[in-house]
């Protein structure tokens, strides 16, 4: 097993963790008051993949690396890191019928995916001692999958968010929502970012982006949900479009 220093940066993913804790805490208890309408299932799901993420990172960070905790960080961050806070957006800004669709269409390559790094033998020269590597997983066409995984959760997630931004812009009383939905694009993206510099070796930077992504999508979520009132069920989710669809899908 390859050795590495541990920098002040490694210890990042603990604060990340902490705050996707007490982020997942504030959407189980929306979540409950709502009545689990499917966005807040699918986010609640996402934020706690996000923070098991993390976890594993504070983890290889405080106790060293090994083949079952590089694994299911993969596992973790790269297949399921965004998939389910995307999925959210989906059921949030369009048609209960058209939302399952595309779920369903899109849950085949985050299966195939998981199982392929469940199985995967994993090269444990490629793990550093403090830090997780994808170059770890030898099935390296894994690799072609999570980005088509990604680009999806992109579309949706940051993408329903800045088009929110754009829906709202210039109606009066909206300023929080504008606002919002622009901090949940730009959180949305950074891990993205991060990611794709950690395939690089850089896993710092995504360590860095983990953390303030994660604070930009819950300052987003706050804001919006300061600007709702009592009859805008579809604010529970930052990245809601005043469509037809959207308030539809999300009455609760």
């Amino acid at each position: 097993m390859a050795t590495s220093e541990i920098l002040f940066v490694h210890y990042l993913p603990i604060p990340t963790t902490v705050v996707a804790i007490a982020f997942l805490a504030v959407l189980i208890h929306r979540g409950r008051h709502r009545g689990w309408p499917p966005h807040l299932v699918w986010w609640t799901i996402g934020v706690a993949c996000y923070g098991a993420g993390t976890m594993l990172e504070s983890i290889i960070t405080l106790r060293g690396n090994s083949e079952g905790l590089n694994r299911w960080w993969y596992l973790a961050g790269a297949i399921l890191g965004a998939w389910p806070l995307a999925t959210g957006s989906v059921y949030l800004v369009l048609a209960r019928r058209t939302a399952t669709t595309l779920t369903a269409i899109s849950v085949v390559p985050v299966i195939l995916a998981t199982v392929a790094v469940l199985l995967s033998p994993i090269d444990v020269t490629q793990i550093p001692a403090h830090r997780p590597s994808g170059s770890a997983i030898e099935w390296t066409w894994i690799r072609a999958l999570t980005p088509v995984i990604n680009l999806y959760a992109a579309l949706f997630l940051v993408g329903g968010a800045a088009w929110s931004c754009v829906q709202f812009r210039g109606v009066p009383d909206q300023r929080p929502r504008v606002i919002g939905t622009a901090l949940i694009a730009l959180g949305g993206l950074l891990p993205g970012i991060g990611g794709g510099m950690a395939k690089a070796g850089m896993v710092e930077a995504l360590y860095v982006a983990e953390l303030v992504g994660l604070l930009l999508i819950w300052a987003g979520y706050q804001c919006c949900i300061r600007s709702a009132t009592p009859n805008d069920g579809h604010l529970d989710a930052p990245a809601a479009v005043s469509t037809p669809a959207a308030s539809e899908g999300s009455a609760a």
